[in-house]
């Protein structure tokens, strides 16, 4: 593989620090060629690191283009990757002379390049926002940087997220770190716990922030010194700030390190970072590696490093109160202290080293030569509708797993998906996505599709809605006449209670369906009761059965942000309004407190509906005066709330899909059942500990949960009904792969 990488040359701080590493290590496995527009300090350190380094120089663009047209197709160049506004812009323009794919790294916010440089922002600033529209693939340093410029109207498919990694070899001995810092200048003895920064001191940096939280927290650790490395525009106003606030003598200002960095971070105790923006800063991951613990501002890639509470703490941005309180509690307790730096090296070292940093970068490469090269085709791609956008994470997971399979299938295979929220859906799947009242949009999508997906979940009903039934049903129909072959996947069917709601939902589907996967045998009697003949029927199970828990240190931070102890033992309630639910509330309740009264369990109360269900798990809690209880309100995406859920001994759900993500982790069950849907799918996984909401008594649900507590001890057969279920659910990509295929 050979590419080509175009810089100005003049670049510094992370962005140098990225494109030198980077290169240096990927021409031990590929051709990486460098080009500077300048030469200087960057294109010199860039030939004494071994990288092939060529100067392109000069200010007329049209000559430079004609010059790296004939340069790139004598050298038989594949890829050309730019860094920067001058290297985007120019790359814009080889687009139509090369025919070569052409992909920028975003290293920073380029709104805020130009921060106090309003000439520079009208010019230069206005002239890479264009070059960056321009490009056919983009790649932002972190998660976050992709996030923001899919916000701002980007394409979400043409993205790609990278982290800066180093190396965390072992640096060798640095010296007596008490004689290094009174050499700063700063006043230590063997007792002083340093909080140290490196960065430069300009408003984006904040310091003003770090200053006003170090002071907050030296009332309560007199034990804080602060050294800050680094200069800038801000210096005098910020020793006029320490002056004020009396920590002149405690807050060193150590100007630009000499010598490597290896010294500084070796003589902190903890590193802090207070930006209002950032990408993925290296002074994060360089404290990392001397095992420091950290705060820093939940900006950026930063929150992607550090689980809040598990082996750092994030802050909001200009928050110094709250900074101030983790730089005492740090200060005051040097076990954590050291058990949060242990914590970040562990992670830091195994995810953000600098050969994950390279891999990714040759799988990003590999990508977008593959997908450079797709054929062309009249129809090609996925229309994925159902109930999403609306914050309800059962069905966005159903969502997330469908798109899993598919890509799994083709991973360059353009997919758009009708939500209720198509910002948010486009943000979190990085996938198109249009308004489910966007007709025009989401009809062109089915014309230039080949498959189109009614996409799990109960979207064939009228209990919770008709209007949503027309919806569904118009759109079956509509993708039909659009020449799509028609899917519905894994879902499930009814209720369907009124006569002409029933006739017209099986004249659609037997007209205009191709294939039917149902994920419980329930819904194939519904069907059939309907009348429905035509589609191919096929009993599978839900997508969202196949979906993951997110790691362990990700669940730790969930549950503790909720201020939930990691690892209690506790009992879930999932709960929603629903008719009759405020005259069972207080069964809840008194249910909540048997489970504590004879298990010891703490009651949480957790949504699945970010915006309903917290309503219901407060209107529960209400007989709960005096036994301890917790609320879960957000608990993130899918994986995370699997995360937590995996972490209770017992769940009462009357949401399906808690009672779904918790079999899949072996959790003892007990369903309250508002919906057919429910007691369908216990029954489907053998689970026979369900009653009617109706029914609900307060002594009928301390059995239950008794019952409950009995299966704790052996999970083994629910598991394996999981794992056959999981098998099942194959079926429904293999049933997208074959009409996908015709």
């Amino acid at each position: 593989m050979k590419v080509i990488h175009l810089i100005s040359g003049g670049d510094s701080g992370g962005a140098k620090t990225h494109v030198l590493s980077l290169l240096e290590n990927l021409n031990r496995t590929i051709t990486a060629q460098l080009v500077c527009f300048r030469d200087g300090p960057f294109a010199e350190e860039a030939r004494q690191r071994g990288i092939p380094t060529e100067i392109m120089g000069g200010n007329n663009i049209l000559r430079i283009r004609r010059q790296l047209t004939s340069y790139i197709r004598q050298e038989g160049f594949q890829l050309i990757h730019c860094h920067g506004a001058r290297a985007n812009m120019i790359g814009a323009l080889l687009r139509g002379t090369t025919h070569l794919p052409v992909v920028t790294t975003v290293h920073s916010d380029y709104k805020l390049d130009y921060m106090g440089r309003p000439m520079g922002r009208l010019t230069f600033g206005n002239i890479n926002a264009w070059a960056l529209r321009q490009m056919d693939y983009r790649i932002g340093v972190s998660d976050a940087m992709v996030d923001l410029l899919i916000q701002r109207g980007f394409p979400p498919e043409r993205f790609f997220a990278i982290y800066n990694g180093i190396d965390f070899t072992p640096a060798p001995p640095q010296g007596d770190r008490l004689e290094y810092l009174r050499g700063l200048g700063a006043e230590v003895d063997g007792d002083s716990v340093v909080i140290g920064i490196a960065a430069r001191l300009n408003p984006v940096k904040d310091m003003s922030t770090l200053i006003r939280g170090f002071a907050e927290g030296y009332k309560s650790c007199p034990r804080l010194r602060l050294v800050i490395a680094g200069d800038g525009e801000e210096r005098e106003k910020l020793g006029n700030l320490a002056k004020e606030l009396g920590v002149e003598r405690q807050v060193t200002f150590a100007g630009w390190i000499s010598g490597g960095m290896d010294r500084f971070y070796n003589a902190l105790d903890v590193n802090a970072l207070t930006s209002l923006s950032e990408t993925f800063p290296y002074a994060l991951t360089e404290g990392a590696r001397f095992h420091l613990a950290t705060v820093a501002t939940a900006v950026g890639g930063i929150p992607y490093l550090i689980d809040a509470g598990v082996n750092g703490y994030l802050i909001q941005p200009g928050d110094w109160k709250e900074l101030g309180r983790h730089f005492a509690a740090l200060g005051n307790d040097d076990a954590l202290r050291k058990d949060m730096g242990e914590r970040l090296y562990e992670k830091a070292s195994s995810s953000f080293s600098i050969q994950r940093t390279v891999d990714t970068q040759l799988e990003i490469y590999s990508q977008v030569i593959r997908k450079h090269g797709r054929p062309r085709r009249k129809r090609d791609g996925v229309v994925i509708c159902g109930a999403y956008g609306r914050g309800n994470a059962g069905d966005d997971a159903i969502l997330e797993a469908i798109l899993q399979e598919i890509r799994a299938v083709d991973p360059d295979l353009p997919v758009t998906v009708l939500s209720k929220n198509p910002k948010a859906t486009r943000l979190t799947y990085r996938v198109r996505a249009v308004g489910q009242i966007e007709v025009l949009s989401w009809y062109r999508a089915m014309k230039k599709a080949n498959l189109y997906i009614n996409g799990g979940g109960s979207l064939i009903q009228d209990v919770t809605s008709r209007r949503s039934l027309w919806f569904y049903l118009m759109n079956i129909r509509a993708a039909k006449m659009a020449g799509c072959k028609v899917q519905m996947y894994g879902c499930g069917i009814g209720p369907v209670t009124r006569a002409s709601h029933r006739k017209l939902a099986a004249k659609v589907m037997s007209r205009n369906v191709d294939v039917i996967t149902l994920r419980e045998p329930d819904s194939w009697e519904e069907l059939r009761a309907m009348g429905v003949s035509g589609p191919e029927i096929l009993l599978t199970a839900d997508p969202a059965l196949t979906l993951r828990r997110a790691s362990e240190d990700q669940t730790d931070s969930v549950l503790l942000r909720a201020g939930i102890p990691a690892h209690g033992r506790y009992i879930c309630f999932a709960l929603r309004r629903w008719k009759g639910f405020e005259q069972k509330a207080g069964m809840f309740a008194a249910a909540a407190r048997y489970a504590w009264e004879r298990y010891g369990l703490t009651p949480v109360f957790t949504a699945v509906e970010k915006k309903q269900d917290p309503d219901a798990g407060r209107l529960a809690a209400k007989g709960l005066e005096g036994v301890p209880h917790c609320f879960l309100d957000d608990a993130g995406n899918a994986g995370t709330i699997i995360g937590a859920l995996s972490r209770m001994e017992i769940v009462v759900s009357m949401r399906l899909h808690a009672l779904i993500f918790a079999a899949g982790q072996g959790i003892p069950l007990v369903g309250v059942v508002y919906d057919p849907k429910v007691s369908s799918f216990l029954r489907y996984i053998g689970q026979e500990l369900f009653v009617d909401l109706d029914a609900l008594t307060e002594e009928g649900l301390k059995e239950l949960i008794d019952q409950a507590a009995v299966q704790a001890g052996r999970p083994e057969a629910q598991a394996e009904a999981v794992r056959r279920l999981q098998d099942m659910e194959h079926r429904n990509v293999d049933v997208a792969r074959r009409l996908m295929e015709h």
